[in-house]
């Protein structure tokens, strides 16, 4: 029988996590065999994975010391593909078959445009290398998948072959999905008769860029009354609190953390703001929109555009542009809702399309 490794280094609260369960669950539903291979089996959505599904905890506490374990793994279960997501991990898959010798297919996927993600990051030597790096190992890849064109234009930019590569949108619409949005939210701050809440997701990091919305908000906020919260954690959190402070706005800003369900959030929100420097495709601007709420985003590299298919379904701002940001805050908040039309649109990023593109690409 057939069996799929999927090689990720935990399953974190976060977009791509996301993203990988719900592929994980469309696939087995598919009866395909999985193993979930983890550097550490730890994280907020490790109870949404199927129970068909054998989870594998390497048991190291960073990914390059995993190669060993992975090696021992791949020799012992031979499985018929590997797929792997993220720069470091692919390298770290690509390196372990290698080194096991087997003749597992083996599928990299890349969530991120590599050469911006190399400019704009300060993670040292390691993120400034990574498309050297894969330039010169993703070839061994027997495929490539890329979550957008953007990121294959990028990847074609840096001297990659179309040869291998597939695009598929990430399985981000789910029946779950929906049901999650039904949950009941309770907070006051979305009270009937309270000012329009404006809302990001997302980790508190410099790739998201919230100081950019925070400072837009602050705008908005001296024209009319709204409110503005932003859901995620991260290594920003001091910096954007500190910004809050110094704007003079922490009566109306809110960082509750990581919050398990946004959708509710999402679908009661006035406007959804993406103020990222650069994606692959974002999921929380796809789910946002599958709520129906109307939708702002940085016309970053890369994702949005082909999302918002040119500012047809939801403005595009210049990245890192706080008066822009805060202009299409303002003049969204005076549109009425298209509800029907941006759900409609959402449909095309859903679970079942994606599923049977990458059984395509799996060969299972």
């Amino acid at each position: 029988m057939s069996k799929l490794a999927i090689f990720h280094p935990n399953i974190e609260g976060g977009g791509a996590e996301r993203v990988l369960v719900n592929l994980i669950s469309g696939l087995v539903e598919h009866g395909v065999n999985i193993d979930l291979v983890l550097v550490q089996a730890k994280g907020a959505f490790l109870s949404l994975i199927p129970p068909e599904v054998r989870v594998v905890d390497l048991g190291v506490k960073r990914l390059i010391l995993c190669i060993p374990a992975l090696v021992r793994y791949l020799k012992q279960e031979r499985p018929t593909c590997l797929l792997s997501a993220f720069e470091d991990t692919n390298l770290v898959a690509l390196w372990s078959r290698s080194l096991a010798g087997v003749s597992t297919r083996l599928v990299a996927s890349i969530h991120n445009t590599l050469s911006w993600e190399s400019q704009i990051t300060t993670q040292g030597i390691k993120r400034q290398i990574s498309p050297y790096l894969a330039r010169w190992f993703y070839p061994q890849a027997e495929a490539i998948i890329t979550v957008s064109q953007g990121v294959a234009d990028d990847l074609l930019l840096m001297g990659f072959s179309s040869k291998k590569m597939q695009v598929i949108y990430n399985p981000v619409i789910t029946p779950e999905l929906f049901k999650k949005v039904a949950e009941p939210l309770h907070h006051p701050w979305f009270e009937s008769g309270s000012p329009p809440v404006i809302l990001g997701v997302g980790r508190l990091e410099k790739q998201k860029d919230f100081p950019t919305l925070v400072r837009a908000f602050a705008r908005v906020q001296q024209k009319r009354s709204a409110r503005l919260m932003i859901l995620g954690e991260g290594e920003e959190r001091d910096h954007l609190e500190a910004l809050v402070q110094e704007l003079r706005i922490g009566d109306c800003v809110a960082l509750p953390g990581f919050v398990p369900n946004p959708y509710p959030y999402m679908a009661k929100s006035a406007v959804f703001v993406l103020s990222s420097l650069f994606e692959g495709l974002p999921t929380v601007l796809i789910e946002a929109m599958a709520t129906g709420t109307r939708l702002v985003s940085t016309d970053c590299k890369s994702g949005p555009n082909e999302i918002l298919a040119n500012g047809k379904y939801g403005s595009l701002v210049p990245v890192g542009d706080s008066k822009s940001l805060g202009e299409a805050i303002a003049s969204t908040l005076e549109k009425p809702p298209e509800s029907s039309l941006l759900q409609q649109r959402a449909a095309e990023f859903s679970l079942e399309k994606a599923v049977t593109q990458y059984l395509q690409v799996l060969q299972l």
